[in-house]
């Protein structure tokens, strides 16, 4: 006689329990397997072209030898609506034999809803053995097969019912805890083990605030520690850790397809090995939408390393709950990449998202942006649109790790939206979007310059083709400049502060149009040109169109200097300020001068009418450019006084 049998022999069914539980989960992860294994019949006998679910992954973490099982799902087929399954009988009696096995804990108790459950327990067995045949219609199908609560009984409800009260019944037997975790029947190397994980759970379990879940158990198996954790309430959301040796898997199922990525990248960075990640459905299900199930594996090189990876592991649960109720209100303000960009970096900081949760969420958000009123943000107005992606996505991680830390603190709310919107007022003020437009406007405009200047020095004025080209690329750089302009007109038209910033923009567009069609004059020239330029026109030309690049130069380098205006400016940078607008200002006089140079020596030099009518256009147009600059830092120069306090 086994032992087992002994003590049930003595009435002493309650020392039995612990066992009877341990081997009840055991078939719990079995039975689902089965189930697994019949939807993967129905499907490949719908659609026999298509390879049959590979489980071998899920057979060995299971500890199920059977070839047979593995190989059933290939052999079905369907004769109309009828699936037929060879190997039905015997997986039928492994569903009612596994069954039996899992209800055993709670066979002889009192407690009204295991005496339901028990009373299910005998209809399913019941109706298994009344079912030999190697058939199955689609309702004895469903009957097996389906999740949802909104019909009849199946036999996938009550092995979900049975595990829920399996859980509690590990809880209330198990009369030792390791670090909060409920443990039995544990060797001694398994204690450390259980507390390398407790300790990472613990660690981060505060995280949570005041949320059900990460109840843990944990308890031998034979050769194996066994470690369950409670993530949450759904049914198909599963995290079952083995350890066996210094190897450790962890089976993980998850009905949202971008959480379910997300703990994977969190596990792939502590060492994990995934295998092929497999999609499932269950009938009522995830609306009968399919879930992803997969295998990591850690394969350790020493017990510190385990120790290690276990503690790193329990941290990282926490970041589950409620992760897909994060990201999608963090959807109202950035893209999708970067809500779980914001929610991995939250995780990686260890501050979570349940506190911003907690503390209200996207309102807390949508308060803040409507207390810096209009000229920041329009009502509808995304974050991103207005602070750019990686500044919204920086400023959200912020927001994140402020409200995990003042609710852990048991801050008042007014105090935390307080703290949030004095964050967004300093991300806003350190936003330069203005001034990025303006500099891009810029850059073209310089690029146009040092193309005519690079032209002039080298003599291409004579090179038909080689000024095509570059007017069609001039072309290009003043399409960009205006691309500038359009932007600054569409955010002004929702943000009032842009005004100033899209009237300056507007005077600088000037610049590169003139530019833009100096360019195209002087392929003009090198297409009709017949004779070179002489001596003292190239030589007030190059002066003219040096002086224009220099003015250029010093745009650029004076808007550098503006954006970091403000209260606390130095005067080095003040100073510095005027006298690159200063320098500006007499660039424009020195090409007013040297375009009249340009004429003198035209007029002295050169006969052929369309060279001189080419050339003092082209001349014409590189000195408007300066005009245009002057007009540009005149603007700039009263956007730079006002930002210091001071009329122009």
């Amino acid at each position: 006689m086994e032992k087992i049998d002994v003590v049930a022999s003595l009435g002493q069914l309650q020392l039995l329990r612990p066992a009877w539980t341990k081997a009840a989960l055991g078939a719990n992860d079995r039975l689902k397997l089965y189930l697994t294994v019949l939807q993967a019949a129905q499907s490949h006998a719908e659609h026999p072209s298509s390879a049959p679910l590979d489980m071998k992954h899920e057979f060995a973490a299971a500890k199920l030898d059977a070839p047979w099982l593995l190989a059933l799902p290939a052999s079905a087929y369907l004769d109309g609506a009828t699936l037929h399954v060879p190997d039905l009988p015997s997986l039928k009696d492994k569903l009612r034999d596994d069954l039996r096995v899992m209800a055993r804990p709670l066979d002889g108790d009192s407690e009204p809803a295991h005496r339901a459950l028990m009373v299910r327990v005998e209809h399913w067995c019941t109706w298994l053995e009344g079912q030999p045949s190697d058939t199955l219609s689609p309702a004895q199908i469903k009957a097996l097969t389906s999740g949802s609560r909104h019909g009849d009984d199946s036999f996938h409800l009550l092995v979900m019912d049975l595990h829920k009260a399996l859980n509690h019944l590990a809880s209330e037997f198990s009369n030792e805890t390791i670090d909060g975790a409920h443990v039995w029947q544990l060797a001694e190397s398994d204690r450390p083990r259980v507390t390398a994980f407790m300790r990472g759970l613990n660690r981060t379990r505060a995280l949570k605030l005041n949320h059900p879940g990460l109840d843990t158990a944990a308890t031998r198996d034979g050769d194996r520690l066994l470690i369950q954790n409670d993530i949450g309430t759904n049914d198909a959301h599963v995290l079952v850790v083995q350890v066996e040796g210094l190897k450790m898997v962890l089976t993980y199922s998850d009905l949202h397809q971008q959480r379910f990525a997300f703990f994977q990248a969190e596990l792939s960075d502590i060492g994990a090995t995934w295998s092929p990640v497999a999609m499932r459905t269950t009938a009522g299900l995830n609306a009968d939408e399919a879930y992803q199930v997969g295998t990591a594996t850690f394969e350790c090189p020493s017990e510190d390393k385990l120790m290690s990876t276990l503690e790193a592991l329990g941290s990282r649960i926490v970041f589950l709950i409620d992760w897909n109720r994060a990201r999608k209100r963090l959807n109202l303000f950035v893209k999708k990449s970067q809500s779980v960009a914001v929610l991995t970096e939250a995780a990686r900081r260890e501050v979570g998202h349940m506190g911003w949760l907690g503390a209200g969420g996207e309102q807390l958000i949508h308060d803040a942006m409507q207390a810096l009123g209009g000229d920041y943000f329009r009502i509808g107005q995304r974050l991103d649109k207005v602070l750019g992606e990686a500044q919204a996505r920086e400023f959200l991680v912020e927001t994140l790790a402020l409200s995990s830390q003042s609710m852990r603190q048991r801050q008042p709310l007014p105090l935390i939206a307080d703290a949030v919107r004095l964050l967004l007022l300093r991300y806003t003020r350190r936003h330069h979007d203005e001034f990025d437009l303006l500099s891009e406007h810029a850059a073209f405009c310089h690029a146009l310059a040092e193309g005519i200047r690079d032209a002039i020095a080298h003599g291409r004025e004579r090179d038909a083709k080689a000024m095509a080209k570059f007017a069609e690329r001039a072309k290009g750089w003043e399409r960009q400049a205006d691309l500038q302009v359009m932007k600054s007109r569409a955010l002004a038209e929702n943000h009032p502060n842009w005004l100033p910033f899209m009237r300056l923009i507007e005077r600088a567009d000037d610049v590169a149009d003139s530019l833009e069609e100096a360019a195209f004059l002087l392929s003009l020239i090198a297409d009709s040109q017949r004779h070179a330029w002489h001596g003292d026109v190239r030589d007030s030309i190059r002066k003219l169109v040096d002086a224009t690049l220099i003015a250029t130069q010093d745009h650029i380098k004076a808007l550098s200097i503006a954006r970091g205006f403000g209260e606390d400016s130095s005067a080095e940078d003040q100073e510095e300020f005027i006298a690159t607008s200063w320098r500006v200002l007499n660039a424009e006089r020195q090409c007013d001068v040297l375009l009249r140079d340009v004429r003198r020596a035209l007029a002295k030099h050169v006969d052929d009418a369309a060279t001189h009518c080419l050339t003092t256009d082209f001349a014409a147009a590189v000195e408007q450019a300066t005009d245009a600059l002057l007009a540009t830092t005149y603007g700039l120069r009263d956007l730079a006084f006002s930002r210091l306090g001071a009329k122009a």
